[in-house]
């Protein structure tokens, strides 16, 4: 188990950089800290490899830390944000149609 820390920067929408929390970001490249504009904490959480995370494994974010201090979570590519709001839009206008076909009730 392992206590990442995990920041946001104020130039790239859902790009995350997760660090081991006692090495704070010593360990993450001047250049990759500029990209990110100013950082911004968002969380710390214990970390194991049976954990479940969003977008990538923990498997992958604790190798990341032990290889390189450091681990990026790059945001997805737009057409997969594009699908999901796609995907959303379908479901809710199913949602709803099947709203407007049932009967009302007494």
């Amino acid at each position: 188990m392992r206590v990442v820390e995990i920041f946001k920067g104020s130039k790239k929408e859902e790009m995350y950089l997760y660090v081991d929390q006692k090495n704070g970001l010593k360990d993450v490249p001047d250049a990759l800290l500029q990209s990110f504009g100013e950082l911004q904490s968002v969380m710390v959480l214990p970390l194991t490899a049976e954990r479940t995370l969003a977008r990538v494994t923990a498997t992958e974010v604790l190798e990341g830390i032990a290889n390189d201090g450091f681990f990026l979570q790059m945001p997805p590519p737009p057409h997969s944000l594009a699908e999901a709001q796609i995907a959303a839009m379908v479901e809710a206008e199913e949602q709803l149609s099947k709203g407007q076909h049932q009967e009302p009730m007494q």
